[in-house]
């Protein structure tokens, strides 16, 4: 009889989960799809790069929404258990709290493990990957991405570029240019055709302009030069490839774990965190989804929510205080599971009367 309710309650559960996490996961990936639909319209990204975004994206959002997604389905499954009087039915047959962790344990085990790996090496890897993603695409941002009609920024030293339009085959028409030197000189171009050219150094592109006169000098005075050109080829340095310094976020947990940079424990300490409070939640909410049959399937869905919050703002507001090295990093997000430890051992105490043998 016991692994036909293990069953049951398992099946009631990761059904729920399934169904709480794939709605959840929809309107995340909904936003950002739009998002990224967006940089690709301004040519910030490549458009054979679009989905590989949105599925590093899904892993990023993972990491948050299985345990909330767990959390959530075991309160729902368990209420509408006690509303349709099954969970005391089963009680009445001496199945305890032992009788609904079991069950749970299969899918929480595998959901932690997964969890931990998304935190520790998933999502630095995603956030790694799409900096490069963003990149190469910087990198390989040419005149076809200049929208007609619109003034855009072009190239690393944020160039102001407008053409009237821009031909198939990636020529501009009615060019103007702006652009200001390191030593504050501003460059003025307006040119009948623009175009780009590839030049020796890989690094290095050519933007050749037509028929145009180029005015420069510094604003406020008087000294100015003007020179008409048939032809006027301006250099410009493409974005680096090179791997910047990574932020904690996209860091390695090897070399988080060998930093002591408060910034960098308080990263390391977050990504323990995840897994650590996947499993807390899914305890917790075994005793929050405790009702009276005939409350309501979502009475305790706005407790356990609020709880939620809670836990996981001062899960925030820890790790901003060990970055800013304001508390020590013995201590640093760990009392914050050691709250929520001991909230979800006192409801379990009460509500079995364990607090009474005790006493007794």
């Amino acid at each position: 009889m016991k692994r036909i309710l293990d069953r049951y309650i398992f099946r009631e559960i990761a059904m729920t989960w399934l169904g709480v996490t794939m709605v959840l996961l929809m309107i995340l990936l909904t936003n950002q799809f739009a998002r990224v639909l967006g940089d690709v319209a301004k040519g910030k990204l490549p458009k054979n790069a679009a989905f590989d975004v949105i599925g590093l994206s899904a892993a990023q959002y993972l990491t948050v929404l299985v345990p909330i997604g767990l959390f959530l389905a075991v309160m729902m499954a368990l209420g509408r258990l006690y509303r349709d009087s099954e969970m005391p039915a089963m009680m009445a047959c001496r199945v305890g709290p032992s009788g609904v962790y079991r069950p749970l344990m299969w899918l929480l085990v595998p959901l932690a493990l997964t969890v931990a790996w998304l935190s520790i090496v998933g999502t630095p890897t995603a956030l790694t990957k799409i900096d490069r993603i963003s990149a190469e695409a910087r990198r390989e941002a040419d005149l076809g991405s200049i929208e007609p009609g619109r003034f855009t920024t072009f190239g690393p030293n944020q160039a102001v570029v407008y053409g009237e339009s821009v031909t198939s085959d990636g020529v501009m028409e009615n060019v103007f240019l702006q652009r200001r030197t390191d030593e504050d000189v501003v460059e003025v171009v307006v040119a009948k055709r623009g175009e780009q050219r590839e030049s020796d150094d890989p690094d290095t592109r050519m933007l050749v302009l037509h028929e145009g006169r180029r005015y420069e000098g510094i604003p406020g005075t008087a000294s100015f030069r003007v020179v008409e050109f048939v032809e006027h080829g301006i250099p410009y340095r493409l974005p680096s490839l090179a791997p910047p310094t990574p932020r904690p976020r996209a860091m390695t947990f090897a070399s988080l774990w060998r930093s002591d940079a408060p910034e960098h424990i308080a990263e390391r300490q977050w990504r323990m965190s995840v897994p650590i409070s996947t499993v807390l939640l899914a305890l917790l909410a075994v005793p929050l989804a405790r009702s009276r049959p005939r409350e309501g399937r979502y009475g305790r869905i706005a407790i356990g929510l609020l709880v939620f919050i809670i836990y996981f703002n001062l899960l925030s507001a820890a790790k901003a205080w060990t970055e800013e090295a304001s508390i020590s990093p013995a201590i640093g997000l760990w009392w914050v599971h050691g709250c929520m430890g001991l909230l979800t051992l006192t409801l379990l105490t009460v509500q079995n009367g364990w607090h009474r043998r005790v006493f007794r």
